[in-house]
């Protein structure tokens, strides 16, 4: 697991690599992945940085198996994944990479368009035959048809306008073609307006659909057969024909030249066909020998742009020939980086080693958590909030426990639990044969990297239902209840719809408590919301109050790391007090209640509500019966405890709101006079932590031992040029008013696990009996049983979209906020950046199952 609980120290460090070792070191870094560089080229363009032509390269070999990988796909042939991950070739490869790049590339192309020309040539025989057969079925099967029409055609031409044209023999001439299916209506309503009605169009549908010889698709053509006389029409045919893309074939008016035609035609198809198919037997040969190798071919490239990008963020240093490079490591890394770099150096050949030399600096360094793939996803969810502070705590190693805790709060129940541990647990066991088929959907990839989280919520939930005794809105009754009847006779209990009342004080005299949970006979009780509003409310409130305590506590150890012994005396004790003066109070009320009063003196059990508002009001006197008096007060002493920890809880609020500033001013103001006395600036003398505010980085010394060298994490000497007394003192106000108020808020926020745990438990029982409950009441012999199947099918399906999808995600974003407002704003800043190394799994964008070494 690594360092979770705080962030690795960091280094930074200066690296001196030789330009010929420089590629084959930065290789081995990538493949380490624990160093994030800085790019020391910021202000230069990026066409002028020293490797952007090796870039260049890179990106035309991406294109080019961007291209084979487009037309592996289009061959529907299957990219294989074998898991592998080979290093990045040595510089002098890339020549033999581009070639063979370019080879397959060329080869590719040359065979698609040679296929494109013969598709298309092959499309024109092909509508060509279709003509010529539709054109002579056309004659054969109306011939006579043909005689009328030419006699209507003669009729209509030979008169003018007026009526009174000379007569004159008619020659109808005719074009035949192919036009889109879809195109036909518009271009039939076309040559009507166009000609005037002077043109006869006879059309017929090609059974089976073309292939286009660029996209490959499917078309549905028609042939079509137009009539006319005159080259005027003509013209305007041909025209018309133009405008709609409709291609025009060459048909003789004779059947024996048609028929002859026919069968040239068809040679052709099946000498073009024959071609077609050796072509794409050649081309499916190719990408067929370029399918095995692709995949490694892109991560090559990917590998080596990545690591010229890299050389592109160094400084050239001419007079030595040699890379600067400057980055984060953390700090136990550092052995791992020297070790990375000499394997470079053997690699690559050279004789000079590199050097690594780390650095003194006043920057922040990032936060770098180890984490491993049960951790991965709690570390999210806090590094989603905020990443995490340099060194500060972290939190996510106690929200493994207490988010999936405060969520089974509020989603407990047995039934809907298991399932979804089962889901989780399912994901882990099948989390590699789920890995290897690398699903696009981003639901799913959600749900499967919260698959732990998923599991431990459900694990949880089922412990929980179990304490509340509630699955699927039903008790089981395992141990038998604790409730007995001894007053009421048995045909008492017969008679139909009778109401009874239980006393408590009664039927449960001399019973031992149900073994485990709440005891089943409340889930037959009228009064069972009432109880458990009152249990599942005190609960949420001594869970609340417990984890805002935890969280202030977890600020010591940012005060104690970073040595802020003020922010101990000034923030963390009268925060403590102030909490547990008032808050912790109310929590010792509630067990105090649960221990003094049994059931007997039930009736006169103060409301905690109403003890809790007095004691602001500093009212200790009852009012009403007279009888219940004498439990008033709550015990012996109240009044004196109540007062002394009221003010002590308002003594805490000018603590926390004064002291600090003047402090910090007074120490300022210190300082500036012992400089003023010495005349000069001291790096050792540094200005106290407070300034910077709570849970800041420390000012101490990070020192690391390399080979005889030091590197040191140093103050920032501006700090005291920077110090705004006003700014200290506002911003300490704004801490004091969001602490006090945020007690009493978040305080009630935490009321939605009682919320929302009644509301799930009160749907499940209305989905229960206004679905399921149903169909076990009908009395119907044989035909009850599908009844029944249909509505668990019903049941079943709301349960999982409502009760488990719906339900669960509500809870779990309820539980997010209680961490990342209620409990992180106890003592987390998240103020920091992630540690982002160059590392070819995050290139590659690998998820690996193993931990991050």
């Amino acid at each position: 697991m690594g360092t979770i609980f705080r962030s690795e120290e960091m280094s930074l460090c200066q690296l001196f690599l030789q330009s010929e070792a420089a590629y084959a070191c930065v290789s081995e870094l990538g493949e380490l992945g624990l160093m994030q560089f800085k790019d020391l080229n910021h202000g230069v363009n990026a066409f002028q940085r020293k490797f952007v032509n090796e870039v260049r390269r890179c990106e035309e070999m991406e294109r080019k198996l961007r291209y084979i990988e487009k037309e592996i796909k289009k061959e529907k042939l299957k990219i294989p994944d074998y898991g592998e991950n080979p290093k990045a070739p040595a510089p002098k490869e890339m020549v033999d990479l581009e070639a063979t790049y370019e080879k397959i590339e060329g080869e590719l192309r040359e065979v698609n368009t040679n296929a494109e020309a013969l598709k298309r040539n092959f499309l024109e025989l092909t509508e060509l035959r279709e003509v010529l057969i539709k054109t002579q079925n056309f004659f054969s099967a109306h011939r006579h048809e043909m005689g009328s029409l030419v006699h209507d055609a003669q009729q209509a031409l030979n008169q003018d306008e007026v009526g009174f044209a000379p007569q004159q023999s008619v020659q109808l001439g005719f074009l035949a073609g192919c036009i889109p299916r879809e195109k036909l209506p518009a271009f039939e309503r076309m040559l009507w307006f166009a000609c005037r009605g002077n043109v006869f169009l006879r059309y017929e549908e090609i059974q089976q659909p073309m292939e286009d010889p660029v996209t490959g698709d499917p078309v549905f053509k028609s042939v079509f057969i137009i009539f006319f006389q005159g080259e005027q029409l003509k013209a305007r045919v041909k025209k018309i024909c133009e405008g709609f893309k409709a291609a025009l074939y060459p048909c003789p008016d004779s059947p024996q030249e048609r028929e002859e035609m026919l069968k040239g035609v068809s040679t052709r198809l099946e000498d073009l066909k024959m071609v077609l198919n050796q072509t794409q037997d050649h081309r499916h040969r190719v990408l067929v020998g370029a399918q095995k190798e692709v995949r490694t071919w892109i991560i090559k490239v990917e590998k080596i742009k990545a690591i010229y990008h890299t050389l592109n963020m160094f400084n050239f240093d001419v007079s030595h020939n040699s890379l600067i490079a400057e980055g984060w490591c953390p700090v136990r890394a550092l052995e791992d980086v020297q070790m990375a770099l000499k394997q470079g150096e053997k690699t690559s050949g050279s004789t000079i080693p590199t050097i690594i030399h780390p650095m003194k600096t006043r920057e922040t360094p990032p936060t770098f958590f180890r984490t491993n793939k049960f951790t991965k996803g709690f570390q999210n969810i806090v590094d989603a909030y905020g990443i995490a502070s340099y060194r500060e705590v972290n939190p996510a190693p106690y929200a493994i426990i207490t988010f999936p805790f405060l969520f089974a709060v509020m989603f407990g129940d047995a039934g809907h639990g298991s399932i979804m541990f089962m889901f989780g647990l399912w994901m882990i066991i099948s989390e590699k044969k789920l890995l290897a088929q690398k699903s696009d959907n981003e639901i799913w990839n959600t749900f499967f990297g919260g698959r732990y989280i998923i599991t431990l919520m459900g694990l949880f939930s089922t412990y929980t239902g179990v304490i509340y005794n509630d699955a699927f809105s039903k008790s089981f009754n395992i141990f038998g209840s604790a409730w007995r009847n001894e007053d009421y006779k048995e045909s008492l209990l017969e008679v139909p719809d009778i109401e009874l009342t239980l006393d408590p004080a009664l039927f449960f005299r001399n019973s031992t408590p149900y073994p485990l949970g709440i005891d089943p006979i409340w889930q037959l009780s009228d009064n069972k919301i009432t109880f458990l509003n009152s249990f599942k409310m005190k609960t949420a409130v001594i869970l609340g109050i417990s984890q805002m305590l935890f969280g202030i506590i977890l600020g010591i150890f940012n005060h104690i790391h970073f040595r802020s012994v003020l922010n101990i005396l000034v923030e963390f004790i009268p925060e403590v007090i102030f909490l547990l003066s008032l808050f912790g109070y109310l929590v010792s009320l509630v067990y105090f209640k649960w221990i003094t009063f049994d059931v007997s003196q039930a009736s006169c059990a103060p409301a905690l509500l109403i003890q809790y508002i007095n004691m602001f009001m500093f009212k200790y006197t009852a009012d009403g019966d007279q009888k219940c008096n004498a439990q008033l007060p709550f015990y012996k002493g109240q009044q004196t405890i109540q007062t002394i920890l009221l003010v002590a809880a308002v003594a805490c609020v000018p603590v926390m709101l004064l002291v600090k500033p003047f402090v910090l001013r007074s120490r300022h103001n210190k300082k500036l006079r012992m400089r003023g006395r010495l005349g000069a600036h001291s790096t050792d003398a540094l200005i106290p932590n407070e300034i910077i505010g709570e849970n800041s980085v420390s000012q101490k010394d990070i020192s690391v031992n390399i080979e005889g060298a030091t590197t040191s994490l140093l103050p920032d000497e501006d700090f005291e040029d920077d110090f705004e007394f006003g700014e200290i003192f506002i911003h300490q106000v704004i801490h004091t008013i969001e602490f006090c108020l945020g007690c009493i808020s978040h305080t009630a926020s935490y009321l939605r696990l009682w919320a929302l745990s009644l509301a799930h438990a009160q749907l499940s029982e209305v989905l229960w009996q206004m679905v399921f409950s149903l169909a076990l009441k009908m009395d119907i012999p044989w035909f009850g049983s599908v009844i029944v199947f249909v509505l668990w099918i019903f049941w079943a399906n709301l349960t999982i979209a409502v009760l488990l999808v719906m339900e669960g995600l509500s809870a779990f974003l309820h539980t997010l906020r209680l961490h990342w407002v209620e409990f992180q704003s106890k003592f987390y800043v998240g103020d920091g950046y992630s540690f982002n190394p160059f590392s070819f799994k995050f290139v590659l964008d690998i998820e690996s199952l193993e931990d991050i070494k």
